[in-house]
């Protein structure tokens, strides 16, 4: 199963009202591990940088200047993705933006159900307690001293590590869920499944001289000893 971990920054709150994507950092996973392969690019957002943006992710004008503009890289991200299941850390943010730079350019919009939000898995999971990135990395011990500023690729990265967590840890599933047909659950019922006896014994580990000291101890424990209940 392929997953994109992805983060944007953007210039402010609502594309509507003029605001535009400038950093794109994406991160690929197979069956919950990430693979080594990440995608990251920097977009001239055509507008000028708001003081109050800057201070958030420090991508100034001077910067962004000859960046390329988002038509430019739209198809090399979207080629990136693929048809991978996008996991963002509020992803209603993210993907109105990617949505409508995607609409800018005359794109396909990507569906919201493509996309599995983070801060909604930490909210169910820690009900009333601090969902950003920051706290969830401070409930998971997982290092994030080098994120000084925002930074979509970083927090791509960040955000791989919280998601795997937030699903059980880098094995989630342990495997098990893998063999669709295995007896434990062929027919959804874990319950009835027994081992089957083995065609031959195992051969026994103990020596001969094991065995004797084994016996003359149970002999001294007296006819009424629970061990012989059993033996």
């Amino acid at each position: 199963m392929r997953e994109i971990v992805l983060d944007t920054e953007t210039t402010g709150f609502e594309p509507a009202e003029g605001d535009r994507i400038v950093e794109i950092g994406a991160v690929e996973l197979h069956n919950h591990m990430p693979t080594g392969r990440t995608y990251h690019q920097y977009i001239n957002p055509q507008r000028s940088m708001p003081q109050g943006a800057f201070e958030v992710h420090g991508l100034g004008d001077d910067f962004l200047r000859d960046k390329p503009v988002f038509s430019a890289i739209a198809q090399a991200f979207l080629d990136f993705i693929g048809d991978a299941k996008l996991v963002i850390h509020n992803a209603a943010f993210d993907m109105k933006f990617l949505n409508a730079e995607l609409g800018w350019t005359n794109r396909p919009l990507l569906p919201m159900d493509r996309a599995i939000d983070t801060l909604a898995i930490a909210r169910r999971r820690f009900p009333g307690a601090p969902a950003s990135l920051d706290a969830l990395c401070r409930r998971f011990g997982i290092d994030n001293s080098t994120r000084t500023l925002h930074g979509a690729l970083l927090d791509s990265e960040i955000l791989a590590e919280v998601y795997l967590e937030l699903i059980g840890g880098r094995q989630p599933d342990f495997g098990l869920s893998a063999n669709t047909d295995s007896p434990m659950t062929r027919g959804g019922d874990a319950g009835a499944w027994r081992p089957r006896p083995r065609p031959t014994p195992l051969p026994a580990r103990l020596t001969d001289a094991e065995t004797a000291a084994h016996e003359a101890f149970v002999a001294k424990l007296g006819d009424d000893a629970l061990w012989k209940r059993f033996s």
